[in-house]
């Protein structure tokens, strides 16, 4: 069951959601539900809902480099710490 309410947004915050849902071809109902059910979740429990709201945040992210390279360089890094055996 759906409930209607309305909302005042700011402009700038409409435009935005305008642009998005010409792009995604979807309503700026779609899209605020969407972002409340990710924020709030729907009757799941608090790490879920923070799980959903940081999903695919470093998606985009070209900065990072290789992750196999990172951990690579990382296991090197505490082999030099490691004492040799008497």
């Amino acid at each position: 069951m759906m409930v209607r309410t309305q909302l005042y947004l700011d402009e700038t915050i409409h435009r935005r959601l305008q642009g998005l849902a010409r792009q995604q071809g979807r309503t700026i109902s779609e899209l605020v539900r969407d972002a409340l059910l990710r924020a709030y979740g729907a009757g799941t429990n608090e790490r879920e809902a923070t799980l959903r709201a940081i999903e695919g945040l470093w998606r985009d992210r070209n900065d990072i480099g290789d992750t196999r390279g990172y951990v690579r360089r990382l296991r090197r890094d505490t082999r030099r710490v490691r004492r040799p055996r008497p």
